[in-house]
């Protein structure tokens, strides 16, 4: 029987043996009878020079393999270990390929038996692990790692964790081993046999653990109680007044705590608003600590009054900063219990009857499986079932998520047997007996859109991130669609593949009544490939009109754009894509209509509560969709509101198929106030960059209040700004259309970099500008000195470009957009920050376009009461990124001389804080930042 483990790394000179490549230690671990019996390394004989990264990867030199022995000295001793025991390796076909090629060429037979693969291992028994690295891995199981990149720490480390491993997966429930057991043939690794032959010594767990239920073949963890802490309060009207003060519960429970008077004042304030029932606007420089201002008046008024208080957000970093640390100071400080709930979409969140459907049909693809795998040990500890705990391959993005999220079935009460034991339904329960009730911006707005339904029923708001409002309404109240938005949808039913719904379906009703012939069958699939077709054909022509049409206008990620008017394009080319969605349209009508009567027939031979009811509603929750889909098509074509901009986008060299199509409203002002302003007692809206000139008129009359006359209260920063920043301009910068810009733009950053050592972000207004800029860079930078980091040249998200800024040495941040606001880059990760031209927004973006028009046909200037508000209120978010905490020092730099020259200019230097504004030719202002960090 196979109970030794022989658990090995290797550190090579590359990664690649057959080109070379050889071994220069190899660590070895022997696990036997649940202990570690022995462990052996060994330097080991390359024959080739060691290169420079692996020796600083590593620490090992040519000196330490000069007298090492050869790979065929330690290969009998390595194949005794390895005879009749698992291969076991952090990343498995790395460390194998090794071995059995010098193996191979010492005489001996490659290694052919059973192995593991910690980290395959790892991803399916511990999901909510933040990464799979072996460092951050052990870190995070409190497996002590001293001296990562050697091969016999690594090799001991690698055998504590698959102890670990054996452990837990000797302690699941029999019904999720027997899953594993049908899951093993399309993994990696050999579970099965390693189930069949338990090293670690444990009692069956049986599915009747207290701690999990099994419904339907599926074993997970049993519901919380719904105790949500619905107590009556032990304090007293008046707390709000000394919550803050020096002497307060925040002070006694939190040795940080600093009295603030701003954070005192707009706590009363909203402690007002919210007992008159009124609208707020509240500008909150860095450092009032805003977010306890509103969540502690927010928290007492549901309690007095019962009534809940949505607080809703931006950003998921600002989420977690309620849940993760606001949360806790609140639970300690306040002297009561309650309840605060987060709320997101309910794709974010598990479906157990969707996942039971599909782990029912056959293995797909390696990442599903292992995503099934994952899933099925996640159930057993997950509480909410949100995807953001559970670290699977892609997130929310992941295929297999997008069969078993929740969808609309799910909250509409189709299955009463699983509604009480499903993630979603009992975050909205939880959240519907909650005092307060975090969410998105997104969600709030798509249940504003729907007309409620989605967020429990509130009376009372606090929008933070507010700055966002006008934005994020006309995207969340208008329409985007693409080909794979489509494509999707219509892949959802299942009408080509085996295992899709509408072919399980059919099965089905061949078993029971046979009322549909194969005939009707292979003619749903002939329409439907056609179906799949046109839509191919329209995109594809979308795509080629938009190349073809577009003169300028790259979007801040690099694709061009078009604005069109669907009623008054006379272009052949235009009528010739309306031809062919009406094509599609006439094709899926009428598959629209067999599918229903399909649907209609099989309800009266399906039970409630059978899992094919479950394939049914499925089907028919496709349909509504891809519907729903074909009705936006036919919006975005065939009709034209007025008050509606219309756009296209393409990827230049993109998939042919590859475009993205717009309408948002205009004005979203009458939106607002109607279904948001109107319908709330009181919307609490804070912000770091609300007003202009010190007013809030601007915002006010953009977003649909001035009939509300909400209370305004601006609070600046208690942050001695202009002992900590300066604000510097260079003279005679060429302007954005001369030739040099790019070039003396780059020198700036580049001389700058070399006085501050990187730490620096560079802002800039367009995707083409950082491309060149950054190119530029590069060619200069030969011997790399510095780490230059740019959005969309770079691959990765905004999170993954920020993680690599804070870990690399003399790193400068190139970023557009995305970049201008909701990035934290505290103390000395972030010195200086460029700003390389004033941020209005590009006169060819069809929302800037359509707004000036109607400030013009109003009799207003377009450019003071929209580009300019736009771009101020923006350069105030870019300004913010530098100074974020009481200690943070360091210059902000615009290169857009306008700022000093143009009579607008004061508007940008009024809407930051006062500080030390500096206008010098460049070598003068090279000069003033180094004395500006040295002297």
């Amino acid at each position: 029987m196979t109970r030794k483990f022989v658990v090995i790394d290797t550190e090579t000179t590359g990664n690649a043996p057959k080109k070379g490549d050889k071994i220069i230690q190899i660590g070895a671990a022997l696990i036997e009878d649940g202990r570690i019996e022995k462990v052996w390394s060994s330097f080991i004989q390359p024959h080739s020079s060691i290169p420079l990264f692996i020796q600083q990867l590593t620490g090992i030199s040519s000196e330490d393999v000069k007298t090492a022995p050869e790979f065929t000295d330690v290969a009998p001793m390595l194949r005794e270990w390895l005879e009749d025991s698992y291969f076991v390796a952090h990343n498995v076909p790395f460390d194998l390929q090794f071995i059995n090629s010098e193996l191979q060429e010492a005489g001996f037979p490659p290694f052919q038996g059973s192995v593991l693969d910690t980290v395959e291992l790892s991803r399916i028994l511990f999901p909510s692990a933040p990464a799979y690295q072996l460092s951050r891995l052990t870190q995070w199981l409190g497996i002590s790692h001293n001296r990562p990149h050697q091969a016999d720490s690594d090799a001991w480390v690698t055998a504590s964790l698959l102890l670990r491993l054996l452990h837990k997966l000797a302690g699941l429930p029999e019904t999720t081993k027997k899953w594993f057991h049908s899951l093993a043939p399309h993994l990696e690794s050999d579970v099965s046999a390693v189930m069949r032959e338990p090293v670690i010594k444990q009692e069956t767990v049986t599915n009747s653990d207290p701690r999990w239920m099994e419904y339907k073949g599926i074993v997970f963890k049993k519901p919380d109680s719904d105790d949500t802490g619905q107590d009556k309060m032990k304090g007293c009207a008046g707390e709000i007044d000394t919550f803050f003060s020096s002497d307060g519960p925040f002070a006694s429970e939190k040795e940080t705590f600093e009295y603030r008077e701003e954070q005192a004042v707009m706590a009363r304030k909203v402690e007002q608003v919210l007992q008159e029932r009124s609208h707020l606007l509240v500008e909150a420089g860095p450092g009032i600590g805003k977010t306890l201002a509103y969540l502690v008046p927010a928290l007492y008024f549901s309690k007095r009054t019962g009534q809940c208080v949505l607080v809703s957000t931006n950003t998921i970093s600002l989420q977690e900063q309620l849940m993760q640390k606001e949360l806790p100071l609140l639970e300690e400080a306040v002297p009561f219990s309650f309840s605060m709930i987060l709320l997101k979409g309910k794709s974010n969140y598990l479906s157990l009857r969707r996942f039971r459907q599909a782990i029912g049909t056959a293995a797909g693809s390696y990442e599903e499986v292992l995503t099934i795998a994952q899933i099925l040990v996640w159930i057993l500890e997950t509480s909410t079932g949100d995807v953001e705990e559970i670290n699977i391959p892609g997130g929310a993005g992941n295929a297999l998520w997008e069969k078993v999220c929740t969808d609309d079935l799910d909250k509409r009460g189709h299955f009463p047997s699983w509604e009480a034991l499903d993630y979603y339904p009992r975050a909205v329960q939880h959240a519907g007996q909650a005092d307060i009730v975090i969410t998105n911006h997104a969600l709030l707005f798509t249940d504003m859109k729907n007309g409620g339904g989605l967020l429990p029923s509130h009376d009372h708001v606090v929008i933070d991130e507010a700055h966002h409002l006008e934005e994020l309404a006309s995207r969340h109240l208008g329409v985007e669609i693409s080909y794979f938005d489509v494509n999707q949808a219509l892949n959802r039913l299942g009408v080509l593949e085996d295992t899709g719904l509408f072919q399980r379906l059919f099965v089905f009703e061949q078993e029971k009544a046979e009322q549909y012939s194969m005939t009707w069958f292979q003619k749903r699939q002939d329409y439907f490939t056609l179906l799949k077709y046109e839509i191919d054909e329209l995109f594809r022509m979308v795509h080629e009109f938009c190349l073809k049409q577009s003169e300028h206008g790259h979007t801040d990620v690099g694709r061009l754009s078009l604005r069109y008017f669907p009623a008054h394009m006379n272009h052949q080319a235009w009528m010739g894509i309306q031809d062919a969605l009406e094509r599609a349209l006439a094709v899926f009508s009428e598959e629209t209509r067999q599918f229903e009567s399909f649907c209609s027939s099989l309800s009266a031979l399906i039970h409630m509560d059978s899992a094919e009811n479950g394939l049914l509603q499925d089907f028919a929750s496709a349909l509504e969709e891809a519907a729903n889909l074909f009705d936006y098509l036919h919006s975005l074509f065939m009709i034209e509101d007025s008050n509606h901009v219309y756009w296209m986008e393409v990827e230049k060299k993109g998939a042919a198929n590859a475009a993205y199509i717009y309408r948002r409203p205009v004005d979203v002002s009458d939106l607002l106030a109607d279904r948001l302003f109107q319908e709330k007692d009181s919307v609490i809206m804070t912000s770091a960059s609300l007003t202009l000139k010190n007013s809030f008129s601007h915002v006010i009359t953009k977003w649909g209040l001035d009939d509300f006359v909400p209370e305004t209260m601006q609070l600046f920063s208690p942050f001695p700004i202009h002992e900590q920043a300066e604000l510097l301009v260079p003279q005679n910068m060429p302007s954005v259309k001369d030739r040099s810009f790019i070039a003396d733009t780059a020198e700036f950053i580049y001389h700058t970099a070399h006085i501050t050592e990187g730490k620096m972000l560079v802002l800039f207004t367009s995707f083409d500008m950082l491309r060149r800029t950054y190119d530029q860079l590069k060619q200069w930078d030969e011997e790399n000195q510095f780490s230059f980091i740019a959005q969309g040249v770079k691959s990765g998200s905004r999170s993954r470009l920020m993680k690599m800024f804070k870990q690399q040495e003399q790193a400068v941040l190139l970023g557009t957009n995305s970049f201008w606001e909701g990035i934290d880059l505290p103390g000395e990760d972030l010195s200086c920050l460029i700003i390389a031209r004033l941020p209005f927004p590009p006169p060819d973006d069809p929302m800037t376009q359509a707004r000036m028009e109607a400030a013009e046909q109003n009799g207003l200037s377009s450019f003071r009461n929209v580009s300019l508000p736009q771009a101020v209120l923006r350069f105030k978010q870019g300004f913010g990124r530098l100074i974020r905490h009481r200690k943070d020092r360091g210059v902000a730099v615009v290169l857009d001389e306008r700022i000093m020259t143009a009579g607008y200019g004061k508007t940008f230097l009024e809407s930051i804080p006062e500080l030390p504004v500096v206008h010098r030719p460049v070598d003068h202002l090279l000069d003033d930042i180094a004395s500006f960090f040295y002297d």
